[in-house]
């Protein structure tokens, strides 16, 4: 039985995917007059304007070939081409090859492809029509370069792996000239920047530069490293050759003096995928299948180029990856090539690389990436804490099959300072023993080190002093499966390979509490918050034991293989685990039941939630990326109901490069009765004191809402004071006295009564029909919906002086009245009545129909108010009694 709708997590994207095996491809945009760099990873197409990257798009299956012209990116797949415009719409799709792609060619208004079965097609690039197809006989010419020369009009160059060359002319459709080559395959074509000239790389590692109208080889080299896997030329006022090989290295000869000018060894791990000179410019970028894309400046003494930017992930499988910190923004990851990566979830110019590990960093510099005989072996575990990691290093890990665990510092970008062995083995090592589990203290001072013979140490991490062990000699019999250490630094949790689970105090060394598990666990995880410990067990069956009772509280079942990995939600609710049987589960511990359930098509060997609960991150086998999940429940409506015990879970793909929308998929379907979303009623019991839903503003300060308006009240503005008579007037008589200024007389008052001239408010028609018909809701949703100076405003005018009536007074008590005997809206009521009775406290003292209401509703508030308080202080005396007794 399979659920209806999305699951818990939508894939999202791709982390640390950056090249592949395909060439990259360099156009230059006229408009932005910039170039763009295109690279395939994967089933995706990256776009990067050389530094940084802009686009991504994606294809449903993996990418075989690439092109480019000055408008469209081509890509192939199998057997079917695509064009892309604007980088990301798929605009134009070429079907017609019966066999896949290997090579393609834009062309004018055409393109052309040639696949494996030796069939080249010429494709009208707008009308997606074959103009031509001409099929090659592969024992005699199998197509395995393409070009077209420059100012050659409707002509092309094919290179063969029997080692010859023809141009054609692909109007006419005529072989114009074959070159009988130099006894080797071609595996690659180039043009130079001088017309007619060409460069042909072939299988046995032979650079021609050959003349293609008088054909004559003008010069030629020779690389020791294998065949010329890519060629380009240097256009920027030197006459420079680069050639690319299958080991990694780059040769640049000199075209002037016909010699070789330097060597760039090992500027990629595996064989050079793609190489281009950017046209003007001292630039050169190169990709591989090692997952680097580099750019290359030639500024330097020699002729060698320096790395200016890089976009690198791993060469081999992530094994283990973390994340770090509290923000939810940098992944830790380690790597079967032994580097140990920093991926950024904002974006990748954030990303950082630690290096790899090296018994001897100086003398492994020296050697060479290829002859490092220092370096460590890949990472297998783990742990980081960003207390005191601008201090002292503050990442822990051990290596596979190593008895020394290296420390690492993220601020620095570099394996750290110590290495901490047992003192036992600092002079010799030994061959079985090896570090298992790590782990370190949340303020970052110490890291707790399990070995494969079940000794338990702790060391400091600022000096890498051992600070003690657990247990005489050995805390287990069997090899350490995992340890931990709770968040106050009071308990540390081992796990061994013969069954048991042991508690120590951290700081005395002591032995606390040990309890016989029913299998041998596989690994261990605890969410420090909320002091619970995940385990995994070999018998694929996953157990949760509370740290502070001792005791497995749950215990899950249902996976068919190996656990690779545990990870906790950050409120400590679900717990997600891996398994061998390509399976992610997601486990919610209060209910004990399985609410989420998908299959993936590589297994994944390690799992990380976000702290901040935004994303899931998996690293899969045999898989370079770190993929992103997005938690759906944030931002939509997610059935967390217990999946049935017939459940089927569906295959999901993987993320791609770009971020991916999450689709409505329940759009077009009925929703089903667990997807239905529950709406509260207004009132869940009548018994029950309800509070309405507007915010405090509305109702907390009517009470003072006079007092609010004077302070509020702006000062009157300054007034101009009357200009001055030229001659100021005086009194006639002898002696000279001037006339006073005249006092303004204006002080008839200017409030007008309202009471007969006032028209009927909403709320006051309400409340007159009330009187009849005893329903108080059309009133009291009108005075809900308005804000504390209309309210105000709408009882003031309830008085007799306002334009209102005895009567009118006597319905809006009786609307408090029916607030209260149904207990909703209490707080309202409250507001409300205390406002009513300081507006009109002298007319209700004088009339006695209002003073009876009055009382009424006197003796239901006491009435309410006594239960409320009971049921405070019964709530009130349970909380001081969980707080003070002793469990």
């Amino acid at each position: 039985m399979a659920r209806e709708g999305a699951g818990l997590f939508a894939a999202f994207r791709v982390l640390g995917r950056f090249s592949g095996h395909v060439p990259h491809v360099l156009r230059y945009h006229g408009r932005h007059r910039e170039f763009y760099l295109a690279a395939a990873v994967g089933r995706s197409v990256h776009t990067y304007n050389v530094s940084k990257r802009l686009f991504g798009n994606t294809l449903p299956q993996d990418i075989t070939c690439l092109a480019a012209d000055r408008m469209l990116i081509f890509a192939s797949y199998d057997n079917i081409l695509h064009a892309f415009a604007r980088n990301k719409e798929v605009v134009h799709t070429y079907e017609g090859h019966k066999a896949k792609i290997h090579l393609l060619q834009p062309f004018g208004d055409h393109v052309i492809s040639v696949d494996v079965d030796n069939v080249l097609i010429v494709w009208n690039i707008q009308s997606e029509e074959e103009y031509l197809q001409i099929d090659f006989d592969k024992a005699t010419f199998s197509v395995s370069a393409l070009l077209h020369p420059s100012t050659y009009l409707n002509k092309i160059l094919l290179g063969s792996e029997q080692g010859t060359l023809q141009l054609w002319n692909i109007r006419s459709n005529k072989l114009l000239y074959s070159f009988p080559g130099w006894g080797s395959a071609v595996t690659t074509l180039e043009q130079a920047p001088a017309v007619d000239v060409v460069a042909v790389g072939l299988v046995s590692g032979h650079i021609i530069v050959h003349n293609i109208k008088y054909d004559e080889t003008l010069m030629k080299f020779q690389q020791d490293w294998g065949p010329i896997t890519a060629i380009s030329f240097r256009t920027d006022g030197h006459p420079l050759v680069a050639a690319g090989s299958p080991v990694g290295h780059i040769a640049l000869w000199d075209l002037e003096e016909k010699k070789l000018m330097c060597q760039m060894q090992d500027a990629h791990s595996t064989a050079i995928a793609g190489m281009t000179f950017v046209p003007g410019e001292p630039l050169l970028i190169t990709n591989g299948a090692d997952n680097a894309l580099r750019v290359w400046i030639f500024d330097g003494p020699g002729g060698t180029g320096r790395i200016l930017r890089s976009r690198v992930g791993h060469s081999a499988p992530p094994t283990k990856i973390r994340y770090h910190g509290q923000n939810g923004k940098q992944i830790l990851s380690a790597g079967q090539d032994g580097t140990l990566q920093s991926f950024s979830t904002v974006h990748e110019k954030f990303n950082k690389s630690l290096g790899r590990g090296s018994i001897n960093k100086k003398k492994s510099k020296k050697k060479g990436l290829k002859l490092d005989t220092m370096a460590l072996p890949p990472i297998t575990s783990f742990a980081s804490e960003v207390a005191h990691q601008s201090d002292w290093d503050g990442i822990v890990a051990c290596h596979q099959g190593y008895i020394t665990c290296t420390t690492w510092n993220y601020q620095k970008t570099s394996m750290g300072a110590h290495k901490l062995r047992p003192e036992e083995f600092s002079k010799h090592k030994p061959v079985d023993i090896y570090a298992t589990a790590v782990d370190i203290t949340s303020c970052g001072n110490f890291a707790v080190i399990g070995m494969s013979t079940g000794q338990v140490d702790v060391y400091n991490m600022q000096s890498g002093i051992h600070r003690g062990r657990y247990g005489e000699e050995t805390a287990h019999e069997g090899a350490i499966r995992g340890v931990a250490v709770d968040g106050l630094n009071q308990l540390v949790i081992t796990a061994g390979s013969e069954g048991l689970i042991k508690f120590w105090k951290f700081k005395m060394k002591d032995l606390v509490y040990s309890t016989e598990l029913a299998s041998s666990p596989s690994g261990i995880l605890l969410h420090r918050d909320s002091g619970i410990l995940g385990v995994a067990f070999d018998d694929f069956t996953i157990s949760v034991l509370d740290i502070e009772t001792r005791k497995i509280v749950r215990t899950f079942s249902g996976h068919h293989g190996r656990i690779n990995d545990m990870t906790f939600s950050p409120d400590g609710r679900w717990l997600i685990t891996s398994s061998m049987d390509c399976s992610i589960k997601t486990w919610d511990l209060p209910s004990g039941c399985l609410i989420d359930c998908f299959l993936v098509d590589s297994a994944a060997v390690s799992l990380t939630m976000s702290p901040t609960g935004d994303f899931l991150a998996s690293a899969h086998v045999d898989d370079l990326g770190i993929y992103l999940w997005s938690n759906r429940s944030l931002y939509s409506l997610v059935s967390l109901r217990p999946l049935p015990a017939d459940y089927e879970p569906s295959l999901v793909t993987l993320p791609s490069t770009c971020p991916m929308q999450d689709t409505d998929v329940s759009g077009d379907e009925e929703p089903c009765d667990e997807m239905i979303e529950y709406v509260s009623p207004e009132q869940l019991g009548e018994q029950l004191v309800t509070l309405s839903l507007l915010p405090e503003s509305r109702w907390k300060n009517l009470i003072n809402l006079d007092i609010i308006k004077k302070k509020n009240k702006p000062r009157e503005p300054p007034k101009v004071p009357k200009s001055a008579p030229f001659f100021i007037p005086t009194l006639p008589g002898l002696i000279p006295r001037y006339i006073p200024p005249e006092e303004e007389n204006d002080r008839q008052s200017k409030v007008v009564n309202l009471g007969v001239l006032a028209q009927k408010s909403d709320f006051y028609i309400y409340l007159e029909e009330a009187l009849s018909t005893n329903e108080y809701k059309a009133p009291l949703d009108l005075l809900k919906s308005l804000g504390p100076s209309n309210i105000e405003l709408e009882l003031r005018g309830l008085a007799p002086e306002g334009g209102g009536s005895m009567e009118v007074m006597l319905s809006f008590l009786r609307m408090i009245g029916v607030m209260l005997n149904k207990k909703y809206n209490f707080e309202l009521a409250q507001a409300y009545l205390a406002l009513f009775l300081k507006l009109h406290i002298k007319i209700l003292s004088s009339e006695p129909k209002l003073l009876e209401e009055l009382s009424k509703l006197s003796m239901q508030l006491e009435e309410t108010w006594i239960h409320l308080r009971a049921l405070f202080n019964q709530s009130l005396c349970v909380l001081t009694y969980m707080k003070s007794a002793l469990l």
